[in-house]
C-alpha cells in the first residue's frame, strides 16, 4: 500500500479558486460604514474537493484577512448547538485576544457565553433576551473586527448543521451591513435530499443578492491524468489513466485513494465497490491503528485528543503509535489538539463496519467520558447513550439536553430533544419522576420551542395534543395551554386567538389564581391587544383597564404593556389626550425592560403619526431605534421601529431618508405585521415617486401576505385598501379603485379615524373618476339615470361616513379634500347642462377650500401639491385655463421639490393638451378621456420622444409606453402620433 499525501496542487479547481479571490476582493472593497458583505455557498458530492478548495483559499488569504474556520459534526441536529461558532470564537480569541473580542462585540458581549460557557461572568453579563440578541452580537463582532482587515468566516459541511447554527449563519449573511465580511459555506449535495431542511434553507439564502452559489464538477479525463502525474511524480501510462478515470468517475478523493493502492499498474487487487475503496487504506493498517480508528469513528469526524485518551483502552504510547501510523497512511490528520478523518466518507465506512457489540461499547465509553468532561454536552450524551441502547440514560440526557438547548436559544434542537423525550416516554417506567415533569409539561415546552424555532404549525399540533387530555391539570396550566394556542394561531395569522384567550380567562377566575401570579393580567393584556388590532376599541379599553386593575403585584413591564394597549386603544377611538397620557405612563413603567421600551416606542410613535404630529412621531421612533441599537437588537426587534420612523418621514416629505430606512428594514426579518407595514410604505413611496409599474409589480408580489394580515388586523385592512386603490387610480382603473376602497364605512371595514380619512379620499376620487369614465362610454355622452342615481347615493353615503369622523385631529385636513372630490363627482353626474355648470362652479369652490386646508402643518407633504393638481383639473373642466395653468405650475413646482414624481408628471401634462375634457369628459373624443398617465405620455409625445425614451422618463417599460400610446391614438381618434397631438390640442381649446 503506497500512501501519498493528498495533492499539493490545485488541479481542475483553478477557476473556482479565482472566483473566491474575486469574492474576497469585492467584500474587501467596502468599509466598516459602507460594507459590501458577500457570501459563497459551495456544494458538491462527497470527495469532490470542497475542503481542499476551501483550505487552499483560506491558507493564501491568512496574510490579508482574519480567517475563521468552523466545522459541523456529523451528528445532524443532535450536534451541540452552534458547535462551529464555538470553534470560531476560540480561534478568534487566540488571534486577537479576549479583551478585543469583548470590546468589538459591544454592550451585549456577555451573551457570547452562550457559545463559550467559560466566558460566563454573572457580575458582568446582562440579562439574556433571546436568540436575536446573540445573533446580533455575533454579527456586530464580525463587522467591527472587519474594520481593521477583511474577515472570512468559513463553515464546512453545513448539511450536518443543527438548526441554531443555520439560523445564526442566515442572520449573519442577511444582516451584515457595515463590515468587510466574506462568509463561505460548503455542503455535500448528495446528502441534501428532497426532504432535507437545507434544501429550502439554501433556496431562501440564494434569494439574497449578496449570495453566490455553485457546485464543484467532477474532473475531466485530462485533469485526472494531471492529478495522477502529480501524485506519482511521473507521467502515467494511458491504461492507468483509463482505469483510474473509469473507477473514480472524476471524483478527486477517489483518484487519490486509487493511486495509493498497490497493484494499480497491473490492474490487480483493485476495489470493486465504493466500500472497498474507502476501506482500502484502513484494511492495510496494523491491528492497533485499526482498533484506534474504530473507536475514533464512534466519536465523529473530529475528536479532541483528551477525549480520545479517555475513551481508548490502550496505553498512551499505543495510542500515539496507532495514530502516527494512521496519519502516515493518510487516513487521519492531526491538527491542533484534535484528530480528524481525512475524509468523512472513510469515517462513515469504518463506523458502518463496526460490530453491534463494538458500536454499543464505544458509544458507552464516549458517553461516560463526556459525563466527566468540562466540555460536557447533554445533547451529545443523548446521542451516544441512544446509540449504546441505554434507554434510561438516553432519556435523562435528552431531558437535560432539551433544557440546555433552550437556554442557549437553540430552539430547533430543544424541540428535537423534546420529541425524543416524548418518543421514549412510554418505554421508561418512571419517566415522570426522572424528567421532573409530567408528559403535558414536556409537550408544552416542546411546542414553545417549536414556536421559537418558527414552526408554529407543529407547535399548534402539539398543544392540541396536550389540550385533548387535561386529566389532573390545574386550571392555571389549562389556561396557559389555551394562551399558547392563541399565540400560535396569531403567529400563523389565523383567527381564533381572542376566543381562546376569553376561554382561558373563564378557566381561571380571580379566585383561582395564586397571589402574585401574573397569569390573569397577562391574559387580559393579550386579549386587549387582540381586540385592539381588530378595532374593537371599547372591548380593548375595558380589558386593558381590567388588566391594570389586577396587575398591582405584576412586573412593571407587564403593567407598561397594559397601559400601552389602553393608550393606543383610547387614541384610536378618538379619546386622543387620554390615550397619549396612558402612553406616557407606559413609557415610564417600561424603563429598564427592553421589550416594553420597544413596544412603547412602536405604539407611541404610531399614535402620534395618526394624529398628525409627525415630528414627534419621528423623535419617539428614532429614540426607540437608538435604544434597540444600544441593547443589541437593532436588526431584529428594532426593525419594527424602522416602519414607524419611515411613515412620518413620508408625511414630512423626507423621501430619501424614508427610502433608506425602508430598503434596509425590508432586507431584515421583521414580524409579519411590521413586514406588511414596511411593504405598504414601500408601495406608497414607489407609487408617489412616479414608478407606477414598479408599484404594481411589488403589489403583485406582496398582495397575498398583505391580504392574509388584513383579515386579522383592521389597520392593515384599511391601509391595504388605501394603497391598492391609489395604485388602481394611477393606472386609470377607477372601477378597481372603487372595489378596493368604496366600501369604507361598511363591512368589512371598522372605524379607525386616522386610517379611515385617507381611504375616504381614495373612495371619493374613485367615485369621481368612475363617473367620468361612464359618461365618456355613454352613447350620447350623458350618464343614464341609474348611473346618476348611483353617484348621488354613494356620495351621500361617503359624506355620512365622513361626518362621523369630525372629532379626529386631522379631520380639517382630509374633509375638504373628500368634499371636493364628491363635488367633482356630482358635477360629472349632473342631469342637465345648467345643473352641470352650477355644480362645476361648486366643485371649483370646494377645491379652493381644499387647497387652503392642505397648507396646514397637520397635512402630509404630498397633500398640498396633490390638491393643487386636482384643483387644476376642476378649473380646466370649468373652462378657466389660466387658473388651471397657475395651479398646475404650483403643483409641479412643489411636487418636484419633494420628489413626488407622480404628481409632477401629471401636472406637467395636464394643461398641455386636455382642456375641458379633464373632468367633464366633453365631446370631441372618440372614446373615454385620457388617464393622468396617458396625459403624461401625450406630453412626451409632443416633445418627440420615442417609446423607449418615454419609458425611461416615466420609469415604465417601452412596451407599457407603447400600450399607452395606442390607447391615446384610439381615444382621440388619430392614426399617427402627430395627429394625436394635433387632435388633443384642438380639443383643449
Amino acid at each position: 500500500m503506497r500512501s501519498p499525501a493528498s495533492s499539493t496542487a490545485m488541479i481542475g479547481r483553478e477557476s473556482d479558486l479565482e472566483a473566491l479571490r474575486a469574492e474576497l476582493g469585492e467584500a474587501s472593497a467596502g468599509s466598516v460604514d459602507a460594507g459590501r458583505p458577500r457570501a459563497v455557498v459551495i456544494g458538491g458530492e462527497a470527495g469532490i474537493g470542497k475542503s481542499r478548495l476551501l483550505g487552499e483559499f483560506l491558507a493564501e488569504s491568512e496574510g490579508s484577512a482574519t480567517v475563521l474556520l468552523g466545522r459541523c459534526v456529523d451528528l445532524g441536529s443532535d450536534g451541540a448547538p452552534y458547535a462551529p461558532f464555538a470553534a470560531v470564537l476560540r480561534r478568534l480569541i487566540q488571534q486577537v485576544g479576549l479583551d478585543t473580542v469583548l470590546r468589538a462585540a459591544g454592550p451585549g458581549a456577555g451573551v457570547l457565553s452562550v457559545l463559550l460557557p467559560e466566558l460566563a461572568d454573572d457580575s458582568a453579563v446582562p440579562a439574556r433576551t433571546g436568540a436575536e440578541r446573540l445573533y446580533e452580537v455575533v454579527t456586530v463582532l464580525f463587522e467591527t473586527l472587519s474594520a481593521e482587515r477583511p474577515l472570512i468566516l468559513a463553515v464546512e459541511d453545513v448539511h450536518w448543521a443543527d438548526g441554531s447554527t443555520l439560523e445564526l449563519l442566515r442572520f449573519i449573511v442577511r444582516m451584515t451591513e457595515r463590515g468587510r465580511v466574506l462568509v463561505l459555506l460548503t455542503y455535500r449535495s448528495d446528502e441534501v435530499s428532497r426532504g432535507h431542511p437545507l434544501r429550502s434553507y439554501l433556496a431562501e439564502l440564494e434569494r439574497t443578492r449578496r449570495v453566490t452559489r455553485w457546485e464543484l464538477a467532477r474532473l475531466q479525463r485530462d485533469q485526472v491524468a494531471a492529478l495522477i502525474e502529480h501524485l506519482q511524480g511521473g507521467e502515467p501510462d494511458l491504461a492507468t489513466v483509463d482505469r483510474v478515470y473509469a473507477l473514480s468517475e472524476g471524483v478527486p478523493f477517489f483518484v487519490e485513494e486509487l493511486v495509493g493502492i498497490d497493484g494499480l499498474d497491473t490492474g490487480e487487487e483493485l476495489p470493486e465497490t465504493l466500500r472497498e475503496l474507502l476501506l482500502a487504506r484502513y484494511e492495510r493498517l496494523g491491528d492497533g491503528a485499526q482498533r484506534l480508528l474504530r473507536v475514533l469513528s464512534a466519536g465523529g469526524v473530529c475528536v479532541e485528543h483528551d477525549l480520545l485518551v479517555a475513551v481508548y483502552d490502550g496505553s498512551p504510547d499505543e495510542l500515539d503509535a496507532a495514530a502516527r501510523e494512521a496519519v502516515v497512511a493518510n487516513v487521519l490528520t492531526a491538527e491542533g489538539t484534535e484528530y480528524s478523518f481525512r475524509h468523512a466518507l472513510v469515517r462513515e465506512a469504518i463506523h458502518a463496519d463496526l460490530l453491534p457489540g463494538e458500536r454499543a461499547r464505544f458509544h458507552t465509553r464516549y458517553a461516560e467520558a463526556l459525563e466527566a468532561s468540562p466540555q460536557r454536552s447533554a445533547i451529545q450524551l443523548s446521542s451516544h447513550w441512544l446509540a449504546a441502547h441505554d434507554l434510561r440514560r438516553a432519556f435523562l440526557a435528552s431531558v437535560e439536553a432539551m433544557d440546555e438547548a433552550r437556554l442557549s436559544y437553540a430552539y430547533a434542537t430543544s424541540a428535537a430533544m423534546g420529541d425524543r423525550v416524548l418518543e421514549m416516554w412510554d418505554g421508561v417506567p418512571d419517566a415522570e419522576q426522572l424528567a421532573g415533569r409530567d408528559r403535558i409539561a414536556v409537550i408544552a415546552r416542546t411546542a414553545s420551542a417549536l414556536r421559537n424555532a418558527g414552526d408554529n404549525e407543529r407547535a399548534l399540533a402539539l398543544v392540541d395534543v396536550a389540550l385533548a387530555d387535561l386529566r389532573g391539570i390545574s386550571p392555571a396550566r389549562h389556561a396557559r395551554l389555551l394562551r399558547d394556542k392563541a399565540q400560535y394561531l396569531s403567529n400563523l395569522s389565523r383567527p381564533g386567538s381572542a376566543e381562546l384567550l376569553e376561554e382561558a380567562l373563564a378557566v381561571v377566575p380571580p379566585e383561582a389564581v395564586a397571589d402574585g401570579d401574573p397569569l390573569r393580567p397577562h391574559l387580559l393584556t393579550e386579549l386587549a391587544a387582540r381586540f385592539m388590532i381588530a378595532a374593537r376599541y371599547d372591548e380593548a379599553i375595558a380589558m386593558a383597564g381590567q388588566a391594570i386593575a389586577e396587575a398591582d403585584h405584576a412586573p412593571a413591564s407587564l403593567q407598561s404593556v397594559a397601559h400601552n394597549i389602553l393608550g393606543s386603544s383610547l387614541t384610536a377611538a378618538g379619546r386622543v389626550e387620554e390615550g397619549l397620557a396612558e402612553l406616557d405612563i407606559a413609557g415610564r413603567l417600561a424603563d429598564g425592560d427592553a421589550s416594553a421600551l420597544l413596544r412603547h416606542a412602536v405604539n407611541a410613535s404610531d399614535a402620534l403619526n395618526s394624529v398628525g404630529r409627525y415630528e414627534d412621531a419621528v423623535r419617539i421612533a428614532e429614540a426607540g431605534a437608538r435604544e434597540a441599537r444600544r441593547r443589541g437588537v437593532e436588526r431584529t426587534s428594532g426593525v419594527m421601529l424602522s416602519s414607524n420612523t419611515a411613515e412620518p418621514l413620508l408625511a414630512l416629505g423626507r423621501l430619501d431618508r424614508s427610502a433608506e430606512l425602508l430598503d434596509a428594514a425590508l432586507a431584515l426579518d421583521a414580524p409579519p405585521s411590521f413586514r406588511a407595514q414596511l411593504q405598504r410604505n414601500k408601495l406608497w413611496l414607489t407609487l408617489w415617486r412616479g414608478d407606477v409599474d414598479r408599484a404594481e409589480e411589488l403589489l403583485r408580489r406582496w398582495r397575498g401576505s398583505l391580504r392574509i394580515l388584513g383579515e386579522l388586523e383592521m389597520q392593515a385592512r384599511l391601509s391595504i385598501a388605501r394603497i391598492t386603490g391609489e395604485i388602481a387610480l394611477a393606472r386609470g382603473d377607477a372601477e378597481q379603485a372603487w372595489r378596493e376602497a368604496g366600501g369604507i364605512g361598511s363591512e368589512p371595514f371598522a372605524t379607525i379615524p386616522g386610517y379611515d380619512l385617507p381611504v375616504l379620499a381614495v373612495a371619493a376620487r374613485s367615485l369621481a373618476e368612475r363617473a367620468v369614465a361612464r359618461r365618456a362610454a355613454g352613447a350620447a355622452g350623458d350618464l343614464d339615470a341609474a348611473d346618476a342615481l348611483d353617484v348621488s347615493a354613494e356620495a351621500l353615503r361617503l359624506e355620512t361616513v365622513l361626518a362621523a369622523l369630525g372629532d379626529w385631529p386631522t379631520f380639517p385636513i382630509w374633509a375638504p379634500l373628500v368634499e371636493a372630490e364628491l363635488a367633482s363627482a356630482r358635477a360629472v353626474a349632473a342631469a342637465s347642462d345648467t345643473d352641470h355648470e352650477r355644480r362645476l362652479a361648486l366643485a371649483v369652490e370646494a377645491w379652493s377650500s381644499a387647497v387652503d386646508a392642505s397648507r396646514s402643518p397637520l397635512a402630509p407633504a404630498h397633500l398640498h401639491p396633490y390638491v393643487l393638481l386636482r384643483a387644476a383639473r376642476a378649473a380646466l373642466a370649468a373652462g378657466d385655463r389660466p387658473a388651471a395653468e397657475r395651479l398646475a405650475a404650483a403643483s409641479r413646482e412643489e411636487a418636484d421639490r419633494f420628489g413626488f414624481g407622480l404628481i409632477a408628471s401629471a401636472a406637467a401634462g395636464l394643461v398641455a393638451h386636455r382642456g375641458t375634457r379633464a373632468v367633464a369628459g366633453a365631446a370631441g373624443a372618440a372614446g373615454a378621456p385620457l388617464t393622468e398617465r396617458e396625459e403624461q405620455v401625450l406630453a412626451l409625445i409632443e416633445q418627440g420622444l420615442s417609446n423607449k425614451q418615454i419609458g425611461e422618463r416615466l420609469f415604465i417599460s417601452a412596451k407599457t409606453a407603447s400600450v399607452h400610446v395606442s390607447s391615446i391614438l384610439r381615444k382621440v381618434g388619430a392614426s399617427t402620433r402627430t395627429e394625436a397631438v394635433y387632435r388633443a390640442a384642438r380639443a383643449s381649446r
